[in-house]
């Protein structure tokens, strides 16, 4: 069956001679009755090829043959539905050093020069995901064909570095520099048609037109991209030097230097040497080779590994085809879209049909903000059905219940839906702390039970913690977690434990910053010590951001429920609440918020002089955070450190450059901080007294 499906694919690619041709390592290549040279990437037992070592000694040993044979043209592609090629494997450079990972990069850009120079026109046909190396391999073509649904893009900066492979150079001589300084620079790939605006490739056309294209380029018809303006006007250095100024001020707002070097490093190179191949290459690869060993990149390469053992747990298919959501409020109705969105047949229910009319239009909006294409966003509306009667139920081959979080209504929906539930079909719940036992009391089956908690925003947050308890079969975990990565979500097993894994480990962060504003301590400078530790959003506005009367209510069920001393809330939150004052969703809260939902802040420079930082500010708002990642360790909630650690990182944005949270407490010294959490237990009180778990960590 596999073989079978492999072929049928292929059969949508136009793959010339290669067709037929037979495996030899990497790559496969044949000659057409044009004479010319097809050359296609295909990486054995991978359903994405990634660019490494052996991919670029055997490219080598294919140029050698063009050279010896003089074809009149070379096609490179990819075999591969997936795309042409996903990136360098970053796993090559693991354990090198700065010397041999400079040696290896010089070794596969004398490749790619050597390909550059051939004297047959060289013409990459790029699908699907290009992306870093793959991207740099196309730009040493002399022609890039795109297919329709190509994505091209480097993401290297995601990784603490920047391109190693020419494209710094190369992008930046083809295309208007500008538009490739800020692909580099963002990281965000771009389509096709985008992509042929700048200058990035030469020609978008369909699959079906792919061998017509390469004929026109080898007889010279296919228009080539002409460099703009634009690049004329940069290879002076003054007009770089005033568009670097810019670019760093966009760097910094979201990337500073101290944590983030490789942009810094990047524009640096760009400005002192644009326009010049040779000290651009150069730069290049002693500057990707000296990012490598930064603990900026050694830590962000754990993210992306991190990331990759989530989505590894998912076991098989999930077998889901329709989701039937009941609650159509902004969680519920933001689950919804999301399924309708990565192609599930979604019925959305609710005791009004107003909620429905909403979360119908905001479904509207992040289609629209996300998918981009009004095709792709007519078809996931057609495939989310208002269902105010909720038929859909019978038909669902999981529910998901996204109600009020109090108990007896969530049974009360249980015990009406229960009945309806077709064989096999799954019941989930997006509680955010509530006993899955609890919730599971009442039913027939408990066995199909299963959290599945969404993070909010879920359009933008890419965790889904899914949450066993006692009485779940493994089949329904099993389930829940491949929906999960069927969602393009990460899921992070938990098991049912008061605030289960990140609202458990949050809440004290967020409640030691409302500690510290009753002390006095301004909240703008509470927020800019946490964003400069690297926190994506200070705990003061994220308090808002939940919603004061969820974070009342998440605390006094983890004051009630948890063995540890935790805070009390200060008394003038519950008067906030009661007043109405809820935080971002009713304009205000702990600040107040413009028309925009943007939070109405004082310059820091503008804050009264005697106000000062506690110099144990940094450690109030974080250790707390750790420590609770360390209890639900020991206590079992959650059972591995990398899937605590990549749940912190992509449920709560806990500063990726610094690994996670159990990572970072590894680097800085768990000795450390058991003594700082003491001293800070002397001064504060038990809330920070080190759990136990800190003594099996070192082990």
């Amino acid at each position: 069956m596999g073989r079978m499906l492999k072929a049928l694919s292929e059969r949508a690619l136009e793959l010339g001679p290669v067709r037929d041709a037979e495996q030899t390592g990497n790559w496969r290549a044949a000659t057409d009755d044009d004479y010319v040279y097809w050359l296609v990437l295909d990486r054995p037992g991978k359903s994405v090829n990634t660019i490494d070592r052996s991919v670029i000694e055997e490219l080598s040993h294919h140029v050698d043959q063009i050279i010896d044979q003089r074809p009149s043209a070379v096609v490179i592609r990819s075999a591969k539905p997936s795309g042409f090629a996903a990136g360098a494997d970053i796993q090559q450079f693991a354990g090198a050093s700065t010397g041999e990972i400079r040696g290896m990069l010089k070794e596969a850009h004398l490749v790619l020069d050597r390909l550059a120079k051939v004297k047959a026109k060289t013409i990459a046909v790029i699908h699907g995901h290009c992306l870093g190396a793959g991207l740099e391999l196309a730009l040493a073509c002399d022609r890039r064909i795109a297919v329709a649904d190509a994505s091209l893009g480097f993401p290297e900066v995601m990784l603490g570095l920047h391109p190693g492979l020419g494209g710094t150079y190369r992008s930046t001589a083809i295309a208007d520099p500008v538009e490739a300084m800020t692909m580099m620079l963002t990281g965000k790939s771009m389509p096709a048609k985008k992509a042929k605006s700048i200058g990035l490739v030469d020609a978008v056309v369909e699959e079906r037109h792919v061998a017509s294209a390469v004929q026109a380029a080898l007889y010279n018809d296919l228009p080539t991209a002409s460099r703009s303006l634009k690049g004329h006007a940069f290879s002076v250095k003054p007009a770089r030097s005033l568009a670097a100024k810019q670019m760093r001020k966009s760097a910094a707002a979201k990337a500073p230097q101290e944590h983030y070097p490789a942009p810094y490093r990047l524009i640096d190179l760009w400005e002192a040497h644009g326009g010049d191949a040779k000290a651009m290459q150069e730069g290049e690869i002693d500057s990707f080779a000296e990012l490598i060993e930064t603990d900026t990149a050694q830590n962000l390469v754990r993210v992306f590994f991190l990331r990759e053992t989530m989505r590894g747990l998912k076991e098989g298919a999930s077998g889901i085809r329709h989701v039937h959501v009941v609650g159509a409020g902004a969680m519920g109705g933001d689950i919804a879209a999301w399924a309708a969105r990565e192609g599930f047949s979604v019925t959305l229910g609710d005791v009004a049909t107003a909620p429905i009319g909403k979360a119908i239009r905001a479904a509207q909006k992040m289609l629209k903000a996300t998918l981009k294409d009004p095709l792709k966003v007519r078809d996931a509306l057609d495939r989310l059905v208002p269902d105010p009667m909720g038929y859909g139920i019978g038909r669902a081959d999981i529910v998901i219940e996204a109600a009020p979080e109090k108990i007896e209504l969530k049974r009360k929906i249980y015990a009406e839906i229960e009945p309806q539930l077709k064989e096999g079909a799954l019941l989930a719940t997006n509680t955010s702390a509530l006993p899955l036992a609890d919730l599971a009391a009442g039913l027939a089956d408990p066995s199909r039970l299963v959290g599945l908690h969404f993070f909010n925003p879920v359009s933008r947050m890419q965790l889904i913690e899914i949450v066993s308890h006692d009485a779940i079969s493994s089949e329904t975990a099993r389930r829940a977690t491949a929906f999960a990565a069927e969602l393009s979500r990460l899921p992070a097993p938990v098991t049912s434990a008061p605030g289960f894994l990140v609202n458990r480990s949050l809440t004290p962060y967020m409640a030691e910053a409302l500690i510290m504003v009753d002390e006095g301590i301004p909240k703008e400078r509470i927020d800019a010590c946490a964003e400069r530790f690297g926190m994506p959003m200070g705990p003061v506005e994220l308090t808002d951001q939940v919603g004061l009367d969820i974070a009342l209510d998440v605390s006094a069920s983890l004051r009630e429920r948890l063995d540890t001393a935790f805070p009390d809330s200060p008394g003038w939150l519950q008067t906030m609440v009661d007043e109405g004052k809820l935080g971002r969703k009713t304009g205000a809260g702990l600040y107040a918020y413009d028309e925009d939902g943007e939070p109405q802040k004082q310059r820091l420079d503008g804050l009264p002089d005697g106000s000062k930082d506690d110099p144990d500010m940094l450690d109030r708002l974080i250790l707390p955070m750790l420590n609770a990642v360390v209890a639900c360790l020991r206590e079992g909630v959650v059972e591995s450190e990398h899937v605590a650690d990549g749940a912190m990182i992509f449920g709560t944005g806990f500063a990726p450059f610094r690994g996670g949270p159990i990572h970072y407490a590894k680097q800085r010294g768990v000795d450390e901080i058991v003594a700082r959490m003491n001293e800070l237990a002397d001064k504060h009180g038990p809330r920070f007294a080190p759990d136990e778990g800190w003594q099996r960590l070192k082990s």
